[in-house]
This record gives structure tokens, sequence and C-alpha cells, in this order.
């Protein structure tokens, strides 16, 4: 099933894995096979893929402190506009880490692909006001999760944790989750698509929820990571378990590394900010007032096992993971 399953991801990947090189150039698998030569000054070279979201930005902040030349790593980073294909990309060695969505690394392990979990990165608030929610049209009459049953919530994409912990904030509110609809859809096109009225309700992340809640036609049902798995991870980074084998020196400095750069970028989260602009052509003000996810490098254990637990039940990876085995120590 791993060859089988590795084979038809790549394929997609062809098509699918457009990257543009913002560390230090474009990506090519050349690169990639030269890591662990010694780079500018002595330095190990690794090629790093990152997401065009707003926290990736802690990447560049460490590159640009120099936290990671600090560890011996001379990082290239590369952004791919399908987080999907960053797996596999990982898995053939196309990039030697990256930095996503902890349920996809899950669910490729569950398809055979041999991925580990280096650090975490971010993660969603376990109180207050989250970093992404449903929202509905105040005169919807939708009040709970519950009431989502038989409507149709927008997700950017199925299978994901978006619908995962919406089910399952539904269920905690007495409805049965099967009985909730999905549909795919990019972030910036759900705003316009509930007041239209085409949609019941949304999923947004930050920015688009604040600006969604500007609205007064608009209210929040709730925040799902919040409901379902408080402190649920966003991101965690990964490698495959062919690099940690043959580079576990390596890998051990990108561990320091990224604990390192996350932990100061979460301390100065307005100087990780100022480099939003230039990151993702996001506007100063916007970039200044954003809400973001909290940074650590920790692996959050617990809920990346809840995690895991809650994807078997609701069949959406097909067994429980042994997360304490895919995390590197």
């Amino acid at each position: 099933m791993k060859k089988q399953f590795t084979a038809i991801i790549t394929g997609a990947t062809i098509a699918a894995f457009a990257l543009t090189g913002c560390g230090g150039g474009s990506l090519s698998g050349q690169a990639a096979a030269e890591t662990g030569a010694s780079g500018s000054a002595g330095l190990t070279k690794v090629v790093v893929g990152v997401l065009p979201i707003a926290p990736s930005v802690a990447v560049k902040y460490g590159v640009d402190k120099g936290i990671f030349k600090k560890h011996g790593l001379d990082v290239e980073f590369t952004t791919s506009s399908a987080g999907a294909a960053m797996l596999p990309a990982v898995s053939t060695g196309d990039l030697n880490f990256a930095v996503g969505n902890p349920l996809s690394v899950l669910t490729a392990v569950d398809k055979g692909l041999d991925m580990k979990i280096v650090t975490g990165y971010s993660n969603s608030k376990a109180e207050g006001d989250d970093i992404n929610g449903v929202v509905v049209r105040a005169d919807s009459g939708i009040n709970t999760f519950a009431d989502l049953a038989g409507k149709t919530t927008t997700v950017n994409a199925l299978k994901t944790q978006g619908d995962l912990t919406i089910k399952e904030s539904a269920a905690i509110d007495g409805a049965d989750p099967a009985a909730l609809k999905f549909s795919e859809m990019p972030f910036p096109d759900m705003e316009a698509q509930l007041e239209r009225k085409n949609v019941d309700a949304i999923w947004a992340p930050e920015p688009f929820l604040s600006k969604a809640l500007a609205n007064k036609d608009n209210k929040l049902v709730g925040y799902p990571n919040q409901k379902a798995i408080p402190g649920l991870p966003t991101m965690v980074s990964f490698t495959s378990g062919k690099f940690a084998q043959e580079k576990p020196e390596v890998v051990a400095d990108f561990k320091a590394a990224m604990t390192e750069t996350l932990a100061a970028a979460e301390a100065d989260q307005a100087g990780a900010k100022a480099m939003l602009p230039d990151f993702m052509k996001m506007d100063a003000t916007v970039a200044k007032n954003l809400k973001m996810e909290t940074w650590d490098g920790a692996v959050p254990a617990t809920q990346l096992d809840a995690l895991g637990q809650l994807a078997a039940k609701l069949a959406f990876l097909s067994k429980a993971p042994d997360v304490a085995g895919l995390t590197i120590k």
C-alpha cells in the first residue's frame, strides 16, 4: 500500500506542487539531494516547505534573526499553495522538512507514508477568542453547532480539521454528526457566499473570521477547535522517517533551531507580524492587528492523541495512530 499511495500522490504532486523559493532561491531536486553537505560558512543546507499563511512567518523570523544559522543550518524555505503536496515531497526527499496540518500528517501515515513529527509549531487557543470559528447569518436561526444538522457549512478542504472539529462539536451539542453537510470553498470566497445565502455557515480562520464578524448581519456560532479539543495544534513540523534515520544530527539541529525560533517569535509577536507585509503581501494595519495562534515548539502529545482518536472515531483515519511512535524524541 505504501508504494501505491506514494505513486498516486507523487503523480498529483507534478501538477500541484508549485513551489516558489522565499529564503534562498527556488526548490530543485538537486538542492535537496545536496543536503548534508557544507554550505556557506560551513552550514548544512536544508530545504523547508511552508504554507503561504500568516503563522508560517515564524520560519522567516528564525532565518532573519540568525537562529537557524546559530544551529548550523542554511535554510532555504519554500512555499507551496497545496499543503497536501508537501507530504509526498518530504517523503521523496524534495523537501527535507515541512510545516503543516497535523491531521494531514496523520492521514499520510495512515495511507502508508513514513512521516515523523519533529516539533510542535502552532496551537489554537484553549480559551478566550480563538483563531478560527463558525459564522452564520444573524437571522439564520442557527445558534449552536447542533443546529448545523441538515445545513451546509463551507470548509477549505474536506476530511481535515475543519469538518472534523465541527462534527465533534455538533455531537457534543447533541446532534448526529452524520447529518452535517460540508462543501469546499476557498477562504476568501466564503463570506460573500454566506451573504448571498448560498451556504448556511462558514468555517473561517483569521483574518477572515474577524472580517466576517465585523458585519453586523453575521454572528459567531462558536469555536470548534476549542469545543472539540482545546488547544488543538494547527501545525507541526515534520520530516520523513528515511531522512530522520539517515541524518539524525541534522534533524536534532533543526529541532533545536525550530524550538528556539518559535519561542522567540511568540515572545516578539509584534516583530514577527511586522514581517507579514513582505512575507504575504498583507496590509500592514491588518498584519499588526491580526490574531495569531500560539507558537510553541513542544509537541502537544495529549492534543495530538485526542486528534488521532477523534479522526479514527469519525472514520477520517482507519485507526488511531501511535503519536508517540511518530514523534522524534
